[in-house]
C-alpha cells in the first residue's frame, strides 16, 4: 500500500496555507481555536472555535494575531469573521471558575465546549500552542497558531474583541481599577489601583499578585476566593471563609493545586 507524500507548509506561504493544504488532503472544515485573557489577573477566560469557507470567500482582509491589530482594525476583523465564517462560537468563563478549578482546565474545557458548539461539525481542528484532547476528530497544536492558521486567527479575534467589551463593561460596574484601558491585564496603574482598593469580585485570587494584596497568598490557590458571596457586595481585604466557588461545563473539580500553579502570565504585559 503506498503511503501519500508527505505535505510540507512553510510559514511564508501565508495564513491560509496550512487550511489549504488540509482541505485539499480531504478536510474539508478545518476548525481553530484560540483564548484570550489566560495572562490576565481580572475578568474572564474566553475561548472561541471557527470555521472559515474554503477559497475567496474565507480569506479576510487584514486577518492576524489579535494581539498585533489595533483596537479598531479587531473590531473589523471581528464583524468580517461574524459575516464570513461557515460557523463560530465563544464560550465565557468566569473568573471564579478559573480560581475553583485551575486556569488550563478551564481553559481546555472552553475550548472543548466552543468547538463543540460549532453548527458546522469540523473535520480537523487547529489550535494555538497546545493540543485540546477530548475532541473526536483529527487535530494539530500550532506554535504560534494565531499568526499561522487562519481559523486559529479568527477564533483569536473572535476571543479577544469579545473579552474586550466585556472588561469596558466592567469598568462601569466597578471604577477605579482601568478594566477598560489594562483589559484586566497586569500594568503599573493596575497594579497601584489594587493596592488601594483591593479586589473586587472581578479579580482572580488564584493569582499571587491579586492574594498578596488580600492577604491570602499563604493559601493554596483554589482556597483564597469566598464561598458564597454576593459578586455585588463590597470585598473586605482579610477574613474570608475558604472554599471554592460552583464546577461548571459538567466536569468533576480538579484536586487542590500548590501554590503558584494558576499563575500564568501569557506574553507579559498587554
Amino acid at each position: 500500500m503506498l503511503t501519500p507524500p508527505r505535505t510540507v507548509v512553510r510559514r511564508e506561504a501565508g495564513l491560509y496555507a496550512l487550511e489549504r493544504a488540509l482541505q485539499r488532503r480531504g478536510f474539508r472544515y478545518v476548525a481553530g481555536a484560540d483564548e484570550a485573557g489566560r495572562g490576565a489577573c481580572a475578568g474572564p477566560l474566553v475561548a472561541a472555535a471557527a470555521v472559515l469557507p474554503e477559497g475567496r470567500r474565507g480569506e479576510i482582509d487584514g486577518l492576524a494575531d489579535s494581539k498585533l491589530l489595533t483596537p479598531a482594525s479587531r473590531e473589523r476583523v471581528y464583524d468580517e469573521v461574524v459575516a464570513r465564517a461557515l460557523a463560530y462560537a465563544v464560550v465565557v468563563v468566569p473568573a471564579e471558575e478559573v480560581d475553583a478549578r485551575g486556569l488550563h482546565v478551564c481553559n481546555l474545557a472552553a475550548m472543548r465546549r466552543a468547538l463543540a458548539s460549532l453548527t458546522v461539525r469540523p473535520e480537523y481542528v487547529l489550535t494555538d500552542g497546545f493540543g485540546v484532547d477530548g475532541l473526536d476528530v483529527p487535530g494539530l497544536a500550532v506554535w504560534k497558531g494565531d499568526r499561522v492558521a487562519a481559523c486559529v486567527a479568527a477564533a483569536s479575534v473572535l476571543a479577544k474583541v469579545t473579552r474586550d467589551r466585556i472588561m469596558v463593561d466592567l469598568d462601569a460596574v466597578h471604577p477605579g481599577y482601568g478594566f477598560a484601558e489594562h483589559k484586566g491585564y497586569i500594568t503599573a496603574d493596575h497594579t497601584a489601583a489594587l493596592r488601594a482598593h483591593g479586589p473586587c469580585r472581578e479579580h482572580r485570587f488564584s493569582y499571587v499578585n491579586v492574594a498578596a494584596v488580600s492577604g491570602l497568598e499563604s493559601r493554596p490557590p483554589r482556597s483564597r476566593r469566598p464561598l458564597g458571596a454576593s459578586r455585588d457586595e463590597p470585598m473586605e481585604r482579610s477574613g474570608f471563609a475558604g472554599g471554592t466557588v460552583g464546577v461548571a461545563l459538567g466536569e468533576q473539580p480538579q484536586p487542590p493545586a500548590p501554590v503558584g500553579e494558576d499563575v500564568v502570565m501569557e506574553g507579559g504585559v498587554r
